[in-house]
């Protein structure tokens, strides 16, 4: 026994001297591969913000008016007279495109995430998210011919519209975009609680209500916020759809309920997608438009930095 013991002994430190070192080779490589992945985002970014800066950068240093960009409703960047760069209404369609359409997709996708998470049994929810995930794959060119062809005309139907393209027909169909990521990562957020969070309150006596939404929602709020958040980028930065859904129309909608859905306007997003195919390479117009592109980009940040400190700032508590 002993013999075969030493046998076996020697065996074993055989097979690990020759494959110890390519054993560590694959682990430094994929070490490599993930170091690569992770910081590719970040290199990503950064590069998108360099080269929009470099092609607004003429722009910025000689022609821009952060005033007129700001406060002017008068945006006419190809004018023979007097050329003007006001993107006021460019700003206010673009939050009153984004703000209707988290009136809709906030309630329904949270609601349909805890629903299918929580009270779904398992059948349903596999085919549930099937369907989402579909939803999801739809382009945004396909959603802009249904808020031609079928939201349009029911909004003209129902509310006596003469013209269905408007906030609320954009809303809308942001909503439809919206929902499947915020019920796609929501559900994976509730279902990541641990299911001794369920077992401890259950056995407290709380009903499912009750655990559901004092223990499974607050548990999983990061995931909640990281899904709204995905939603609201989705919907500020669609370009197709809202282009197609909006009238493209430069109004600065007014504050009055419920007229102020059914006006047209146009977004920053439609905005660089009509235009920029128009306006020469290098010109004037054409860093203006990265000019948009940039604000584009702060926002989207601003949005994400201020998640992110809202979601610390709770943990701390």
């Amino acid at each position: 026994m002993r013999k075969d013991f030493e046998k076996d002994k020697k065996e074993l430190s055989s097979y690990i001297k020759h494959h110890r070192p390519r054993q560590i080779l694959r682990d430094r490589l994929v070490e490599v591969i993930i170091f690569l992945g992770g910081i590719s985002a970040i290199i990503f970014t950064l590069g998108i913000f360099i080269f929009v800066i470099k092609e607004s950068w003429p722009f910025l240093v000689s022609r821009f008016d952060l005033r007129e960009f700001i406060t002017s409703m008068e945006w006419y960047p190809a004018s023979t007279l007097e050329v003007r760069y006001g993107a006021k209404a460019l700003f206010v369609g673009t939050f009153c495109v984004t703000i209707g359409s988290m009136l809709f997709s906030i309630p329904l996708g949270i609601g349909a995430a805890i629903f299918i998470g929580e009270f779904a049994g398992k059948r349903f929810r596999e085919v549930a998210k099937v369907i989402i995930e579909f939803l999801a794959s739809i382009p945004s060119v396909v959603w802009g011919f249904i808020a031609l062809t079928v939201v349009n005309p029911m909004i003209i139907s129902i509310f006596d519209e003469p013209l269905g393209l408007n906030i609320l027909n954009a809303s809308i169909i942001l909503a439809l975009m919206s929902i499947p990521i915020i019920v796609s990562i929501g559900e994976d957020a509730l279902r990541s609680v641990p299911e001794s969070f369920r077992e401890a309150a259950e056995s407290l006596g709380a009903t499912k209500l009750e655990v559901v939404f004092r223990v499974i929602v607050p548990a999983a709020k990061n995931g909640l916020i990281a899904a709204l958040l995905l939603g609201v980028g989705r919907a500020v930065g669609e370009t197709m759809a809202v282009l197609m859904a909006t009238g493209h129309s430069v109004n600065l909608p007014a504050l009055t309920f419920p007229g102020f859905f059914f006006e047209p306007v146009r977004t920053l997003t439609a905005t660089v997608a009509a235009e920029l195919g128009e306006s020469p390479k290098g010109s004037e117009h054409y860093q203006a438009l990265f000019a948009i592109g940039l604000s584009l980009l702060l926002i989207s940040f601003s949005i994400n930095l201020l998640a992110d400190f809202l979601v610390r700032k709770k943990v701390r508590k």
